[in-house]
């Protein structure tokens, strides 16, 4: 399978604080790739090393056949929204994008269409210093994908949105994954990471703990099977599969559901931490 993103042993260090310690993994062409996290374990400093922003330590980077220092010759193939990412704050949101549009020979077609999937549209002219968090969230996105490029950063892109927002963006992120984008995607949402990504890494103080599909992962981690109960009363009670013989009356058991580990559970048996701390 073709590598967009191979990494081997990436370190990192500010002043004396190691960041980052001996990352290693690869990211494939077309892929969703996760990289998870609680606050200060090392992911925008990770984007950053990877988009030429910030410089390591030690260890070897390639990203679509280049290295961070040649970085610029794959910038028009590369897309980034992160907390770091400028705009024109005295300009609408739409000219904006009108800039780039020009920039990449991109129609407004493109453009129109790519605000109302975002739920943009109708707030298009909006003066971006003006607007809302959630706004220029979208804006950046939209900023983002609309010279459709082979690799997109994404930095906790649904951070603060709307359930209703938030399902719009996966759908997009699904559709850019079928037209061939690779995306690699930062996040502490352990359900949308769980939705979106083909493999994983999880990162905990500057180190990879773990790595895989989402699938692998809680498969390894489920060795004590374990069933919910629904009771008719209301109340749920969580047991190992193998007492489910010691229960002494079925008749007050509504339902009986399998429970799988989740990836916030598996990083709590890994680091005694949380992802979403």
């Amino acid at each position: 399978m073709k590598e967009t993103i191979k990494v081997n042993n990436l370190t990192k260090k500010f002043n004396n604080n190691l960041a980052l310690n001996n990352l290693t993994f690869v990211v494939h062409t077309g892929e969703i790739f996760g990289f998870l996290g609680p606050s200060g374990a090392g992911k925008t400093t990770t984007i950053k090393i990877l988009t030429g922003q910030l410089s390591h330590d030690g260890g070897d980077i390639t990203i679509l056949g280049q290295t961070p220092n040649t970085f610029q010759k794959i910038a028009n193939q590369v897309g980034v929204v992160s907390d770091t990412s400028g705009f024109y704050e005295k300009l609408s949101i739409y000219d904006n994008l009108l800039a780039y549009c020009k920039l990449f020979s991109v129609t407004r077609t493109r453009l129109n269409t790519l605000l109302k999937q975002v739920n943009l549209y109708n707030q298009r002219k909006t003066i971006v210093e003006k607007a809302s968090t959630g706004m220029k969230q979208r804006f950046l996105l939209v900023r983002a994908i609309i010279h459709q490029p082979k690799l997109l950063f994404l930095d906790e892109p649904t951070s603060g949105l709307d359930p209703t927002t938030t399902k719009k963006i996966h759908e997009l992120l699904t559709n850019l994954k079928k037209s061939g984008t690779t995306i690699f995607l930062t996040t502490h949402n352990m359900y949308e990471a769980t939705l979106l990504c083909d493999h994983l890494v999880l990162l905990n103080n500057g180190k990879v703990v773990e790595q895989g599909t989402p699938k692998n992962l809680i498969t390894k981690y489920n060795s004590e099977k374990k069933v919910t109960l629904t009771y008719k009363n209301g109340t749920n009670e969580i047991i190992p599969f193998i007492k489910l013989k010691t229960v002494d009356d079925f008749s007050k058991i509504e339902t009986i559901h399998s429970c799988e580990p989740s990836l916030n559970d598996i990083f709590v048996t890994l680091t005694g931490g949380e992802l979403n701390d």
